[in-house]
């Protein structure tokens, strides 16, 4: 499920490309996968790029979720991410759960790990809650 965006940026979208799907929709934990085939620096790890955008696809989408009670939309604020270890082969999952669900911010963590279930990456993606813009 993806947001519905104009036609014209249908096939512009980064988790697409990176090959991100989220596999558990939910305000209160919002869990996606990214393979770390395609999405490695020049020394063959995961970028430290991909895991940025694996959190904030990820909390940025919960947080939505949560504006949309107040019929608002949801925009990054900021982001942070603390790299632990390397993932070097097979996918990452990343889990995102709140820490603050506000009317005028959010606050997620999310956690990555490797295949091993081993934490690779600590992110936390603060939203800012803003009206809809005219027309959307």
């Amino acid at each position: 499920m993806t947001p519905d965006l104009p036609i014209e940026f249908a096939d512009e979208q980064l988790h697409v490309r990176m090959g991100i799907e989220i596999t558990q929709w939910d305000v209160q934990e919002m869990i996606g996968t990214m393979p770390v085939k395609g999405n490695r620096q020049p020394f063959g790890l995961l970028h430290g790029g991909a895991n940025a955008v694996l959190a904030e696809q990820l909390g940025s989408v919960a947080s939505a979720m949560h504006a949309s009670q107040f019929d608002c939309i949801a925009v990054g604020l900021e982001l942070s991410c603390t790299h632990h270890r390397a993932a070097r082969e097979g996918t990452v999952t990343g889990v995102a759960r709140p820490i603050h669900l506000g009317r005028s911010t959010t606050t997620y963590e999310i956690v990555v790990t490797d295949d091993e279930g081993k934490r690779t990456c600590t992110a936390r993606l603060t939203c800012l809650i803003r009206p809809k813009p005219p027309g959307a």
